[in-house]
């Protein structure tokens, strides 16, 4: 299933430098216009923008709370940004951390729910969104991405179909839940719910 494709892609992807090697650096402007793009835009001037430039260290572009924005370099092949609550920046950043080191596929996971379930790692009190697109390309002129698909989470860590009165698998066009009983249990929602 494409969509569910797009979705193992920006949970693995987020965070990750872009790695499509584009010829020109994009300007400041574009790669703040650009991270904050999968945000309502009441919500875009506030948001604090990280990003890879000038390699493959992340940096801070602009200061800013309550959400931060991720994005990889939007002159890049594969254009892929989120947002994400800024209590999930604990579990964001240790994901980054992990793969940085070498960490690899489902390990990190398996690394950041071990410190989550001893305390080590804090995980937001409250559920936390995360708005993000991929595919399709960014248009500076437009400040656009026709064709990108947008993905809206909320995530509920230790959630279950249970406490939540949701499937723990896509059922037709409802929100489900995925990770169910874990830190990172979260209810995705499609394009068009």
């Amino acid at each position: 299933m494409p969509f569910l494709r797009s979705v193992v892609f920006i949970l693995a992807a987020t965070g990750l430098p872009s790695v499509t090697g584009a010829q020109t650096a994009p300007s400041v402007t574009d790669q703040i216009a650009a991270a904050v793009l999968p945000l309502p835009p009441q919500m875009r001037d506030g948001a604090r923008v990280l990003g890879y430039r000038g390699g493959a260290s992340l940096s801070v572009i602009r200061e800013g709370s309550g959400m931060v924005c991720l994005a990889s370099d939007p002159a890049g092949e594969r254009f892929h940004v989120a947002c994400y609550h800024e209590s999930m920046e604990p579990f964001m950043a240790r994901g980054r951390a992990l793969r940085a080191a070498g960490t690899k596929g489902a390990e990190v996971d398996s690394v950041r729910f071990r410190e989550a379930k001893n305390g080590a790692l804090k995980l937001p009190e409250h559920p936390a969104a995360l708005y993000s697109m991929t595919g399709g390309a960014f248009d500076p002129k437009t400040k656009t991405a026709p064709g990108a698909q947008h993905l809206y989470v909320v995530y509920i860590p230790y959630a279950t179909g249970a406490t939540t009165g949701l499937p723990e698998r896509p059922v037709g066009s409802q929100p489900w839940l995925m990770f169910p009983g874990t830190p990172k249990a979260h209810i995705m929602f499609t394009t068009g719910m």
